[in-house]
């Protein structure tokens, strides 16, 4: 079972034996003990894009909110609108800061009128824990789900093939961002048609015992299991940010080309909402960008990046393209310098090498 937080040392999954048994390579992780790579980065990222693969991803925040109408509340917490989200969907937001800073980037699954689940980083979980809880109603009820519960991703253009077998459900009726409660292999379960591959696929919440014969049955018939190292170069190629680097409390939705994310037009009040309306009608100082490298070196988190001589941004995440077979990056610059086509040039161990700036996402499946 998973170490409880009040003890010394790493926290470990209830998968963490399997780790061992399929001769993981081990890495701290938020506060865990993650396997960083199972086969190798590359073989597990292509078995994801061309295949399918599965993480446990069981160091996620999982909390529930019942009762006291909880996305009523959460709508003051985010700048999405979350008035038209309907039972069995989800959605993709943040949490802000008054500055119009990203707490956290987060899923919020409405499961009915009254109970919502949310999905948080695990950086994060203990600060969102106190965040939210200091802004629910009385009547909202708070469940943590993190000690009782595994959480696998299954992702990859077969997951439903690979899925459909060990599912009492119809997975073909479960569009994206969809979650219902489903039978898998005897057990209940919580499914979610989402992921942070960039690629079709399955999030499943169950049990610890559930999770681990999922786990099993699914490695039994051929899954790759994938580690932390194939997840950071799929989300990488998708250009889904990573909290932490591509976006902190010290950037905006506007700034970290999450625009999409921002309802200015709708109704109510929300943490970080004059900020956000300021960067709207005035612009926003940076912004978040694809590059690309011209040479064979490979931009890091934290390269600087340079333009005529100045530094004008850094990097924040970086790495090659397995998939592409080319060199590629995030990273802040100012606006006049973001479309793409745009050169510039990255700073790795005191020289400059050429990159430019290009659209994303990188990567798109077929």
């Amino acid at each position: 079972m998973t170490v409880p937080s009040s003890q010394p040392g790493p926290r470990r999954s209830p998968l963490f034996s399997r780790y061992l048994d399929l001769g993981a390579k081990l890495t701290p992780f938020s506060g865990w003990e993650m396997p960083l790579q199972f086969q190798g980065i590359r073989q597990e990222h292509q078995a994801v894009r061309q295949q399918v693969g599965l993480f446990d991803i069981s160091h996620m925040g999982k909390f529930v909110l019942q009762g006291g109408n909880p996305l009523e509340t959460l709508q003051t917490l985010v700048p999405s609108d979350l008035s038209r989200l309907k039972p069995g969907k989800a959605r993709y937001t943040v949490l802000l800061n008054p500055e119009g800073g990203i707490l956290d980037d987060l899923i919020i699954y409405r499961q009915d009128e009254e109970q919502v689940v949310l999905i948080v980083n695990a950086a994060t979980q203990e600060a969102d824990r106190e965040w939210l809880q200091s802004h629910l109603p009385e009547t909202t009820t708070w469940g943590d789900r993190h000690e009782g519960h595994v959480l696998l991703a299954l992702q990859g253009p077969q997951a439903q093939t690979c899925l459909q077998p060990l599912v009492t459900s119809h997975l073909a009726q479960l569009s994206f961002f969809s979650h219902r409660q489903v039978q898998i292999l005897g057990h209940p379960a919580f499914i979610a048609r989402t992921g942070y591959t960039g690629e079709d696929g399955f999030e499943i919440m169950l049990s610890p015992e559930a999770g681990q014969h999922l786990w099993d049955s699914l490695i039994s018939e051929g899954v790759v299991p994938c580690g932390l190292g194939a997840r950071d170069t799929l989300r990488l190629e998708a250009a889904l940010p990573l909290y932490g680097q591509d976006m902190t409390r010290e950037t905006t939705p506007l700034e970290a080309g999450l625009d999409w994310l921002v309802h200015l037009n709708r109704k109510g009040d929300f943490i970080g909402r004059q900020r956000l309306e300021q960067q709207a009608s005035q612009g926003v100082s940076r912004r978040l960008v694809g590059i690309e490298m011209l040479s064979r070196q490979i931009a890091r988190h934290d390269y600087p990046l340079f333009h005529e001589g100045t530094c004008i941004g850094q990097v924040t995440s970086g790495g090659p393209s397995p998939s592409l077979s080319k060199n590629i990056a995030l990273g802040y610059v100012p606006p006049e310098l973001a479309s793409p086509g745009q050169g510039l040039q990255v700073q790795i161990r005191g020289k400059l090498y050429e990159a430019e700036v290009v659209e994303t996402p990188f990567y798109r499946r077929p």
